[in-house]
């Protein structure tokens, strides 16, 4: 199953204007800063960067949960259910995410 295209959209046009590049990859559309993944929209939900120091707080939050790859929960990295992501909340996850991978060297 593929990504929803109308989130896809919805993320696009928030994080065009700030210098995010959209890319295929992953198996979904990767959402890069800086030459960094920030986000990841998948047939699974909407994965965003926290860090490794916001993962406490973003579990703590409704939909999240944490990213598992493998069978490996990925540090500083959770899902989000894609219900749970009105307009103020996608904008919430958006900026952790843009502040967080703003963080990391250019790739």
């Amino acid at each position: 199953m593929a990504y929803d295209e109308v989130l896809a959209a919805r993320i696009t046009e928030r994080l065009e204007p700030e210098g995010v590049a959209a890319k295929k990859m992953f198996g979904g559309l990767a959402f890069l800063l800086n030459g960094n993944a920030m986000a990841n929209l998948y047939a699974e939900g909407l994965m965003v960067r926290v860090g490794a120091d916001g993962m406490a707080e973003a579990l703590s939050r409704p939909g999240a949960r944490q990213l598992m790859f493998r069978g490996k929960p990925q540090n500083g990295w959770v899902v989000l259910a894609e219900e749970t992501l009105d307009d103020d909340v996608l904008d919430d996850w958006l900026q952790w995410a843009m502040e967080t991978t703003a963080e990391l060297p250019p790739k």
